[in-house]
């Protein structure tokens, strides 16, 4: 009979481990993208305008424009991580070029009327680039087989059998589909040796590991790709001399993939386990919808200000996952069960907390301005829905005790110089987390230059962010970490033209 075909199983989210904490933050979590002067300026765009990506600030930024524009930007990504594991270093740097900000303005002026300039705007901006890897390697006290105990304590023993006749891979879907993830992870790590119940009964529900060790090896390597993108559709409008009004509709695509590979060696030499492998794959695809509301008043000739709202984000989302596991101690049929053997798990929403922005300008004419931005985001309001959801609800309550405030500063400038203008900013963003101790607080600086052809104008920027991440290896059953000092530095190209 052919085996070799792929099988999916939905799983209802009795215990959904994909859905958690981690990932109300990657959703919600905006990275500075897009165009390259916006980069240049550390995003302080709130009281500006002017620019396609200051509609992700300040939605009345598009009728600050005096001309119609077409902006396209590249963004050449360098990620470069510190993984502190077991007092082991280790270091890992790839690079990616994406093109991440498409978009256009369209400014329809008037001179017999109040509303001196009507705008239309639509933009492409990647919110975050989730192209990522960092591996960890060092000895532990903690090895995996403490994974695989956590889920199978109090677990019958019985459904962990596979039945005469029944494939094995047949088996690890069904319990999943019937159980749960928990009682699949007890399943796994009872086919390949590692745990082993202290008694043959088919009610048992008490289990003790193979693997002796006093401590263990461990190399783990983590491997993500996606996005997150945004679709903008903007209107704006400027009422006499000194105010801007605009809202937004943003519609946001989401492609997240993330692949971990775990090996344990380092046993003790009478151990029956002296190998372990155990590698996860998370495919998750989804879309979302919010919008946005903004102003902007010129208090003189210098000094502007700005005022914008954010709303929540609600996404769909999908998961699906697979999973491979050997050992010295595994069935001859585990590598049945391996990246071709799919459990998809059911829709689910995430709603991620809105955001108020406050700003102020200060634009010394043609000769340059300096602009600072400040965002306040309660990020414990953020949910995973549907709330009726048990396994939710208490992820939901742990999500409101851990996360708190987001306090986000901005500071940009730009300095002109006949068709040449300088620019350079700062970003500083607090820690979603009450307590630092999981993720820190980043910094950010940038710079960039630009010229002006008349008709059109070429920009470039670098920026650079700095954050300390303490990154769970697993999302639940085991608490290994490593900590991350993550360094993302950008390097963006972008090009305008007027008509």
């Amino acid at each position: 009979m052919k085996r070799r075909i792929t099988f999916i199983m939905v799983l209802a989210c009795v215990f959904a481990s994909a859905q958690n904490i981690d990932d109300v933050l990657r959703y919600s979590t905006e990275n500075i993208q897009g165009t390259a002067r916006f980069q240049a300026m550390g995003g302080a765009f709130g009281a500006l305008g002017g620019d396609l990506s200051s509609l992700n600030i300040n939605p009345a930024g598009s009728a600050v424009f005096n001309h119609s524009e077409l902006t396209i930007t590249g963004s050449n990504y360098n990620r470069d991580n510190e993984a502190l594991f077991g007092n082991s270093v280790r270091s890992t740097d790839i690079n990616d070029l994406e093109l991440n900000q498409v978009g256009g303005v369209f400014v329809f002026k008037s001179s017999n009327s109040p509303w001196k300039k009507l705008a239309l705007a639509f933009n492409y901006d990647m919110v975050q680039n989730f192209d990522n890897e960092f591996f960890a390697a060092g000895n532990t006290s903690l090895g995996i087989d403490n994974y695989f105990l956590n889920f199978a304590q109090g677990q019958a023993l019985g459904p962990l059998r596979v039945q005469q006749g029944e494939f094995i891979e047949d088996a690890y879907l069904d319990i999943g589909a019937s159980l749960g993830f928990g009682a699949q992870q007890a399943f796994l790590g009872f086919q390949a040796g590692i745990i082993e119940p202290t008694d043959d009964d088919d009610a048992n529900t008490s289990y003790f590991s193979n693997a002796q060790y006093g401590v263990v090896n461990q190399e783990y390597l983590q491997t993500t790709t996606g996005y997150n993108s945004r679709f903008t559709l903007n209107f704006a409008g400027q009422y006499q001399d000194n105010l801007y009004l605009g809202a937004s509709l943003n519609f946001h695509n989401i492609l997240y993939e993330r692949l971990t590979l775990l090996d344990e060696t380092g046993y003790d030499q009478d151990s029956p386990v002296q190998l372990t492998t155990f590698d996860n794959f998370l495919h998750t695809e989804g879309y979302g919808f919010s919008f946005s509301l903004g102003a902007i008043a010129k208090l003189n000739d210098n000094v502007r200000v700005g005022g914008s709202y954010q709303s929540p984000t609600w996404y769909e989302l999908t998961d699906d996952t697979s999973q491979r596991i050997n050992s010295t101690l595994a069935v001859s049929d585990i590598n049945f069960i391996d990246f071709g053997i799919v459990n998809l798990f059911e829709e689910y929403r995430i709603k991620t907390p809105g955001k108020l922005t406050g700003s102020v300008a200060v634009v010394f004419g043609k000769d340059g301005l300096l602009s600072f931005d400040y965002g306040y985001q309660d990020m414990s309001q953020a949910e995973l829905r549907p709330t009726s959801d048990p396994s939710f609800t208490s992820e939901n309550d742990f999500i409101a005790d851990q996360l708190g405030v987001v306090n986000t500063y901005r500071l940009g400038g730009e300095l002109r110089i006949d068709e040449v203008s300088l620019r350079a900013g700062y970003r500083y963003e607090e820690s979603p987390y009450e307590s630092g101790d999981i993720i820190g607080d980043l910094t950010g600086f940038s710079g960039g230059i630009g010229y002006n052809f008349g008709g059109s104008r070429l920009d470039l920027a670098f920026s650079r962010t700095e954050q300390d991440v303490n990154t769970f290896l697993f999302d639940s059953g085991i608490n290994s970490s490593a900590m991350i000092n993550r360094i993302n530095t950008n390097v963006t190209l972008g090009y305008t033209i007027k008509f």
